[in-house]
């Protein structure tokens, strides 16, 4: 890389940190005029490292045969795209990958997304995000793994190994990125894009943990946040960049910019134009600029003029080589080109077999009052109703840039492939007007008005034995920019619930969204809710064989659901106030809201089975000095053979600054026949019993440590032991 970084000119380094998004049609006729035409004559001086939004084998040949052969020193091209929850064959939502708890899933669903895209000619995603999140309001909630920083670190590990495999050279693998650093989960109100205002402790104990399992894990991207941090933008943040990532952490790879966010810190009003912009971000460790046109523009006259030092731009280029050698393109700038390997590849049949696996691994079992479900497969009449049960585009969810309109399995069906029933659809009333244009670009137009479809529903209801109600959130409702301040069933839905509950109460609701919902009345009213997120190609056959009872429900929930959207941000592992809300009738001058409880409608790591499970003999054990050993046996005192994800959490009594209630610090899913038990054993270690303080030093502090052990983080199971 050295020798290579003497051989370029300063604008030909620049170059490498400059990122387009889309091309014209690089296997057609050369770009005459217009912006096109600007980007063509920069890729052919060499003046282009990355792209964005080029796929499909045959166009990613033409660019990079531009690259190597037609210019200078004939640098390869590093391709990236959006392959957030699968490519063509669309995994569920990561938040809903993340319910699964199933560490081995989620890490093959991105490996078979990467297999997918690279056969496309992608050898760059970005993705995981791994960004923590409390508030339901934020959208992209459905992009991330929750609340919680240690499943979060488990499951950036996960996607991670799982994009880039145990070999980067491989045809099979692409670079992955973690992103966004730092804080873009904490936004203010919960609004897209707003300044994130947290402390010391919660950046080091929650925000950061899951970066920094990625890096543990050799992710070989960063992407920094559109959001401030201490008044100061991610984009030109110095100590996230400099001094904590490639300081502290020792990252190696390279950071891209996300998309213009050199070029925002001017309406923050932190730089005044571009020139200074592109200054104030390579000097903060931004090493690529994703659509700002900043750095190709602006630096190589930075660097001339003495403003900017060329070691910043080489130590840049360095690291953006050395993932580009990393992947193969130096010894093969073809390997990803290769249209028959595309057609074999896309769609194969084993990546629906593993998207149908993780997607009956992401539903959750919030209620099941009388056993409502699973639902009988002979002699019912069975009513189903909503508009998303019919959609085949809605359970695709956001982010799906290569995927197809159209081309999940629906609800209605998945259910109509079991002929036991006879089974009857009415659509009610439709979440999204049709004038709305199905687009990640676009906002839907909701319905709030036409309730045409009522009568008909409720008809239907009134005659039949069980009503299937499939509601929720379109799939382009949550996601990047789509923040709501009402996070209730949108539209008329909730309307159209309580008028078919009026005719039929056995009602088993099938929620369809893509972040926590506040959904009290059903909880109050209705006996059966399955939480099922958007899951992807194979959704509605994941649906029907939970709702059929083919699946045994296992997932468990990585955010909590609040009562009303007055309670977010709501999560498990708060801290006590001086005046906790002990349940003392008529105390007034407590924590507490005086029009609703404290407590979430289903909390962190809840979730049902068609079986259940019962927790026994917690016993703790000091092996060491350094290691405590916890015991638990679990039995499935049910009917049904049933899966359970066991649930370790800790709560640090008294330390040198206030700690949780509550930590998740380990969890394991076990399988268990009617009446077998189990004994589960954990260990606890320094890496668990620690925390950052808030100068960013890791410690441990000898005291009186609580356990719990259940099944959710309401657990009341608990024991107790002294650190010394």
């Amino acid at each position: 890389m050295d020798s290579l970084l003497k051989l370029m000119t300063l604008e030909e380094k620049v170059g490498q940190m400059n990122q387009y998004t889309g091309f014209w049609d690089a296997t057609g006729p050369t770009p005459e005029s217009g912006n096109q035409a600007v980007k063509y004559e920069h890729l052919k001086k060499g003046l282009v490292g990355s792209m964005l939004n080029v796929r499909g084998a045959k166009q990613v040949k033409a660019l990079q045969k531009i690259a190597v052969e037609e210019t200078r020193l004939g640098i390869p091209l590093i391709f990236g795209f959006d392959v957030i929850h699968g490519f063509k064959t669309i995994s569920p939502i990561p938040l809903a990958e993340s319910a699964s708890w199933d560490l081995e899933a989620i890490k093959k669903s991105a490996q078979n997304a990467a297999e997918e895209s690279a056969a496309s000619g992608i050898n760059w995603t970005f993705a995981p995000m791994v960004d923590i999140s409390r508030d339901a309001r934020w959208g992209r909630v459905m992009e991330g793994a929750g609340e919680d920083p240690y499943l979060g670190s488990k499951i950036a590990i996960a996607r991670v190994k799982g994009f880039q495999g145990d070999d980067l050279s491989s045809p099979k693998t692409i670079a992955a990125c973690a992103k966004h650093f730092a804080a873009y989960g904490f936004p203010n109100a919960g609004r897209e894009y707003n300044t994130a205002d947290i402390g010391t402790s919660t950046l080091y104990n929650l925000v950061f943990p899951p970066f920094k399992a990625a890096t543990e894990a050799d992710v070989k991207t960063f992407m920094n946040a559109f959001n401030l941090l201490n008044d100061i933008p991610a984009t030109g943040n110095v100590f996230l960049q400099r001094e904590v990532l490639k300081g502290e952490w020792n990252f190696n790879g390279f950071m891209v910019s996300d998309w213009g966010s050199i070029r925002e810190m001017i309406p923050h009003g932190y730089a005044k134009n571009n020139k200074h912009a592109a200054e104030l971000a390579i000097k903060a460790g931004s090493d690529m600029d994703m659509e700002s046109n900043a750095y190709v523009t602006e630096l190589a006259n930075l660097v001339k003029e003495g403003t900017v030092k060329e070691s910043l731009v080489d130590d840049a280029v360095r690291r953006i080589l050395r993932v580009k050698f990393e992947l193969g393109l130096f010894d093969d700038p073809y390997k990803y080109c290769n249209e028959e390997t595309e057609k074999n590849v896309i769609g194969k049949k084993v990546f629906h077999e593993d998207a149908l696996d993780i997607a009956k691994k992401s539903i959750v079992l919030l209620k099941n009052k009388n056993n409502l479900l699973p639902l009988k497969k002979q002699g019912q009449k069975i009513a189903v109703i909503g508009a998303l049960a019919n959609d085949k585009t809605s359970p695709l969810g956001n982010w799906v840039l290569a995927g197809e309109n159209g081309s999940a399995v629906s609800v209605l069906e998945g259910l109509k492939q079991y002929k036991g029933n006879l089974i009857t659809y009415a659509e009610g009333a439709k979440v999204a007007l049709p004038n709305s244009k199905l687009h990640f670009t676009q906002e839907l137009d909701i319905n709030k008005t036409d309730k045409s479809g009522f009568s008909a529903a409720i008809k239907l209801a009134r005659r039949s034995d069980v009503v299937v109600m499939v509601l929720g959130e379109h799939g382009l409702q949550s996601g990047e920019a789509r923040s709501r301040t009402n996070i209730d069933l949108p539209g008329v839905q909730q309307e159209l619930l309580e008028e078919v509950f009026k005719l039929n109460k056995n009602i088993v609701l099938v929620l369809t969204n893509g972040r926590p919902l506040a959904i009290t009345w059903a909880t109050e009213n209705l006996p059966s809710i399955v939480e099922t997120w958007q899951l992807g190609t194979q959704s509605g056959n994941a649906i029907a064989q939970v709702l059929y009872g083919d699946y045994n429900p296992s997932g468990k929930l990585p955010m909590t659901f609040p009562r009303s959207v007055g309670q977010v941000p709501i999560f498990y592992n708060y801290k006590n106030t001086g005046r906790p809300n002990i349940k003392v009738r008529k105390e007034v001058f407590k924590s507490r809201y005086i029009d609703e409880e404290n407590t979430p409608l289903y909390p962190f790591g809840h979730g049902l089975s068609y079986t259940t499970f019962s927790y026994k003999n917690l016993k703790i054990n000091k092996s060491s000095e350094k290691e405590i050993n916890v015991t638990v046996d679990v039995s499935n005192t049910g009917k049904v053979k049933g899966k359970e994800v066991v649930q370790l959490y800790i709560q640090d009594k008294v330390a040198s600054v206030a700690r949780p209630v509550k930590e998740l610090k380990g969890f394991e899913m076990i399988e268990l026949a009617p009446k077998e038990t189990k004994t589960i054993e954990f260990t606890l270690t320094e890496k668990e019993l620690g925390f950052y303080t808030n100068n960013g030093a890791f410690i441990v502090e000898p005291g009186e440590f609580n356990v719990y052990v259940g099944g959710s983080s309401d657990t009341k199971l608990s024991s107790n032991f002294i650190l010394d």
